[in-house]
């Protein structure tokens, strides 16, 4: 027996202790991306509960690979994954929220309420069972298994609810009510993307560019660089004022970020925890086959589409969910061919195309996603057997 073995062994040891101790009604135990970060739809619930509740209305538990490396913030506890903490505060919730598949070392109980988020409000990449022929095995098991354990899904739109019948291994209820993280996208505060431009150290005059595309497994570097000078040049004569373009790359690519980013002009937002934040502040988006661009949609400022290796992508890669000229965003596929584009970019056009396209696959986008989670989450824990309705808020 290896030492991961006995690792894991001693896990379960645990987790059959502390899943005899008393279940508190108000904990919530969040984390996102395996506790690699604050954000997702877990921190926009987190900060909805923070506004909105009194303080000891819920106790509220995030768990992080490295706790020390996150903001202290009063308004809930932190534990390190895998601590003997993390056991306990996770055996012991009463409503566990993430936006990625849990592993085997979550067991759940009986009177415990799981809420799947997920990470995207729509996905153009094929996921799960639609994509079973090129995931690993080890993840398709984890996925079924997650998927027994899922009391609540939710759904930004209604292809995104036909994605979920028909691949997430699932039959129980989907909520749907939007996406907790694109609320801030609907409600456009102003406010809050000055605050981001600060933490940014941008003035509020700042127009933003954000490049923000997908990983590709092959680590082609090329594909990344578009030549960020002359991009820039092209939306300060297109668009007017004083522009600066963010770069964020997969974490994967933190290492060679920086050799990929030499400007001037070009702010490399790769260590950046939240995406979402980004897309508040970006008056442009450049992006490639990420979920993100129907978060971005929501906004109906200016997306592009940058897929020089298309063909390749969807060979190699995953298949996709639309064809790109079903989609309202504008691509490309050469580094002339976008700046052509960019030129020609007509906002009455683009804006009928977004609204028409929200219309097709059924938005529930409203702005109000992480109010109708809160309202479940009240029911389940601190009305469970009474006749409630969850149609309005």
């Amino acid at each position: 027996m290896n030492i991961n073995q006995v690792k894991k062994w001693l896990a379960f040891i645990i987790i059959r202790i502390f899943n005899r101790f008393p279940i508190k009604n108000n904990k919530v135990f969040l984390f996102s991306y395996y506790g690699a970060q604050f954000g997702c739809n877990p921190k926009y619930i987190t900060y909805y509960i923070n506004k909105h509740y009194p303080k000891d209305t819920f106790d509220i538990v995030w768990a992080f690979n490295d706790p020390k490396s996150k903001e202290q913030n009063g308004s809930f506890r932190k534990v390190k994954t895998m601590s003997i903490r993390y056991f306990y505060e996770l055996c012991t919730a009463k409503v566990i929220i993430t936006n990625f598949r849990t592993t085997d070392l979550f067991i759940k109980r009986k009177e415990q309420f799981y809420i799947q988020t997920w990470h995207s409000s729509l996905r153009l990449k094929q996921i799960e069972k639609d994509a079973e022929n090129i995931l690993p095995a080890t993840y398709i098991e984890m996925a079924k298994k997650d998927s027994l354990k899922c009391d609540l899904l939710l759904s930004g739109c209604k292809f995104s609810t036909n994605i979920c019948k028909q691949s997430f291994w699932y039959t129980g209820e989907i909520f749907e009510h939007g996406t907790p993280r694109n609320d801030i996208l609907v409600q456009n505060n102003s406010q809050m993307r000055e605050g981001i431009l600060q933490r940014l150290d941008l003035s509020n005059d700042t127009k933003v560019l954000l490049y923000a595309p997908t990983f590709r497994k092959d680590n082609n570097l090329e594909v990344y660089n578009l030549d960020y000078d002359t991009l820039r040049e092209k939306v300060n004569r297109k668009f007017g004022g004083k522009w600066i373009v963010l770069v964020k790359l997969h974490p994967h690519l933190l290492s060679k970020s920086n050799e990929l980013i030499e400007s001037d002009h070009v702010m490399n937002v790769t260590t950046y925890d939240d995406i979402q934040e980004l897309l508040v502040v970006a008056d442009i988006l450049i992006s490639d086959y990420s979920s993100l661009i129907f978060d971005y949609a929501i906004t109906a400022r200016p997306c592009f589409l940058y897929v020089p290796d298309l063909n390749e992508y969807v060979m190699k890669e995953r298949d996709l969910y639309f064809k790109l000229t079903e989609l309202p965003f504008i691509h490309a596929t050469t580094k002339p061919d976008l700046l052509s584009k960019i030129d020609q970019y007509s906002s009455e056009e683009y804006k009928e195309n977004i609204t028409a396209f929200l219309n097709e696959i059924g938005s529930f986008e409203e702005g109000k996603a992480s109010q109708y989670v809160l309202k479940r989450m009240e029911d389940v824990c601190f009305n469970e057997g009474e006749d409630t309705t969850y149609e309005t808020v």
